[in-house]
């Protein structure tokens, strides 16, 4: 499509060295806010420049929102259109089909792939899409063209769901674009089957960040009595069951979610070892006080998700160890993860040592790990590296 002449934004005095240094995003507080610039319809596109006037790339602009400018390009000459999206998409599916070798991954990570508010998660011929911004929100019929002539997709949900939307201005809803999301959808992770639901699961669905994770901590399921706490869909358990566990227990508190581990599970011919309890995490963990189990693993849902619960919420991590710790066996192993952003690594690690020390356990670090390598990370934005896991052997 032909571009119109473009509004611009100005930086204020000094506040160009980020974005030169390469972050990708321009706060409302560096922009010069004047009248022109504050009555830009949120999402559009426009020329991001220095404080001197100098070019420095095109942006989507929301002027109500904290992130006010999201860099598209450093072309400000660029055309947004189509084969844009496609370039980027054409670029980040040869990685993943590179990295991952089956077409069940996520395909576009935001701004690591260069599309900033995007997230694009691929089970086949089907695609779950985020769209979380205002810019990304005006530009979805020129993505889902670029979809389309890229990918052929047979389905297309737009699961825009999620509460960073109404920071941006937007309203949450999920909403079919393209096909049938009728029903479950079959995926293969690790050599092995699972069900999604990318209409009415959490997220896009499934969470294709724990693969690497799941493929590691599977390895130590040999013969083990595993107990999966947060199962979900049964990534984790149903993989252990399938890497020969003794026994495997799920546990969740959604019984949709447990539907679909057991479907997992009957898929790959591990019914007969995986059971599962519907019950909430912390309670089933006391209640199972007094069993042992060879491999823990606890992969909650975000217990931050906003600053003003960091310090109750990481607390969580600990209380979540204290629980877990003495079920492990001795000389078994415990996994355990975060996926709060807003925790780094740091205070994630020390959650979890105070939650050892309350245990009264010790042990050693076997892993250290974060997303799957389908998940990458902007090199101008270390924090989005969200997820933390740990994989311990405890005495």
């Amino acid at each position: 499509m032909a571009q119109k002449k473009l509004p611009s934004v100005l930086l204020r005095a000094g506040e160009d060295r980020r974005v030169r240094a390469g972050h990708p995003w321009a706060f409302s507080n560096e922009i010069l806010m004047d009248a022109e610039t504050r009555a830009i319809a949120p999402g559009s596109l426009a020329v991001l420049r220095a404080p001197g006037g100098e070019a420095l790339g095109l942006v989507t602009f929301n002027p109500h929102s904290l992130i006010a400018a999201r860099l598209l390009t450093s072309n400000p000459e660029a055309t947004v259109d189509a084969l844009f999206f496609g370039r980027r998409l054409a670029q980040a599916a040869a990685l993943r089909d590179r990295l991952i070798g089956v077409p069940f991954y996520r395909l576009v990570h935001a701004e690591a792939d260069g599309l900033p508010g995007l997230i694009v998660d691929r089970f086949g011929d089907a695609l779950a899409v985020q769209v979380n911004t205002a810019g990304m929100e005006l530009l979805t019929p020129v993505l889902l063209e670029a979809l389309d002539a890229e990918l052929s997709p047979k389905t297309i949900v737009l699961k825009n769901d999620s509460p960073v939307r109404e920071l941006e201005g937007l309203t949450r809803g999920t909403s079919v674009a393209k096909g049938d999301a009728a029903g479950p959808i079959e995926l293969v992770e690790n050599d092995a089957r699972f069900v999604a639901d990318l209409s009415g699961g959490q997220k896009t669905g499934w969470f294709y960040d724990q693969r690497d994770n799941r493929r590691f901590v599977a390895g130590l399921a040999k013969d083990a009595r595993v107990l999966d706490v947060y199962s979900y869909s049964g990534g984790f358990g149903v993989l252990a069951a399938k890497r020969d566990a003794r026994s495997v227990v799920c546990i969740d508190r959604s019984q949709a979610a447990l539907d679909a581990a057991k479907a997992a599970a009957d898929l790959n011919g591990v019914d007969k070892i995986v059971s599962f309890d519907k019950a909430e995490a912390f309670d089933a963990l006391e209640r199972r006080a007094g069993e042992t189990f060879d491999l823990v693993i606890c992969d909650p849902p975000a217990f931050v998700k906003s600053r003003k619960d960091l310090k109750t919420g990481a607390q969580g991590y600990r209380k979540l160890v204290r629980l877990a710790a003495p079920l492990v066996a001795k000389g078994g192993f415990l996994f355990v993860a975060s996926c709060s952003h807003l925790v780094d690594p740091p205070l994630f690690g020390e959650q979890v040592r105070r939650g050892l020390r309350d245990a009264g356990r010790s042990g050693r670090i076997l892993l250290s790990s974060g997303a799957a390598l389908d998940h990458p990370v902007h090199p101008g934005l270390p924090e989005t590296a969200y997820l933390k896991a740990l994989t311990l052997q405890l005495d």
